[in-house]
């Protein structure tokens, strides 16, 4: 109670329940590799404070500018099969020969304090998460075409990049199981159109998509 000049006493006003707190949103990023997921979503994360990345772990050898921590957990497979049997993971996959899992309860828990989390994964991945947790919100990004991706791979040194277009042609047959799709034709536009998703997903769900 709060006192009043008149000494009429007035109820302070009720707390907020745990149910009424706003929970975050899940927000999955697909695409074949080398379409830009990294740059847009690295650009939105430095931009958004409502959002949070979820860092993967991986066997797949480090690249020189990758930090442990940062761009994935980097472990090795003898580790990484004891947090499968450990149920670790909220999905994981086998990806060009390397395996890489998204973490269950690093997710839930920040979900659960309101920030939504953005994660960057493979196709399959994505659509195993969507089966898992059907609050999940999927992204698909597009390259505009199989050519130019191809520039993109090999500029990057990517090898084995014609089994790699295999994998590719599958991901793209199945972009029509993703909520959103935007094809990452121009770098200014394609961001444009990925922050108006994201805005689109939040309006939907109103803060209250949650796992």
């Amino acid at each position: 109670m709060s006192n009043n000049p008149d000494g009429k006493g007035t109820a302070s006003p009720a707390a907020a329940r745990p149910d009424d707190l706003r929970k975050g949103v899940l927000i999955v990023v697909s695409g074949p590799s080398g379409v830009g997921k990294s740059t847009l979503i690295d650009r939105f994360l430095r931009e958004d404070g409502r959002s949070q990345f979820s860092i993967s772990y991986t066997t797949r050898q480090r690249r020189v500018h990758e930090i442990d921590g940062k761009d994935y957990h980097f472990v090795d497979e003898r580790t990484f099969e004891s947090m499968i049997a450990k149920r670790h993971f909220l999905e994981w996959e086998k990806v060009h020969g390397n395996l890489y899992g998204t973490p269950r309860a690093e997710i839930l828990a920040i979900l659960q304090t309101g920030k939504d989390i953005i994660l960057d994964i493979d196709v399959k991945g994505a659509i195993n998460i969507s089966g898992q947790c059907a609050a999940a919100r999927l992204i698909f990004i597009e390259p505009p075409s199989v050519e130019e991706l191809i520039c993109r791979l090999s500029l990057r040194g990517e090898k084995e990049i014609e089994t790699r277009m295999k994998r590719v042609e599958e991901e793209i047959a199945r972009k029509g199981e993703f909520g959103y799709t935007i094809v990452n034709d121009d770098l200014e536009k394609a961001y444009g159109r990925f922050r108006k998703a994201i805005d689109d997903i939040r309006r939907e769900d109103n803060g209250k998509n949650n796992c």
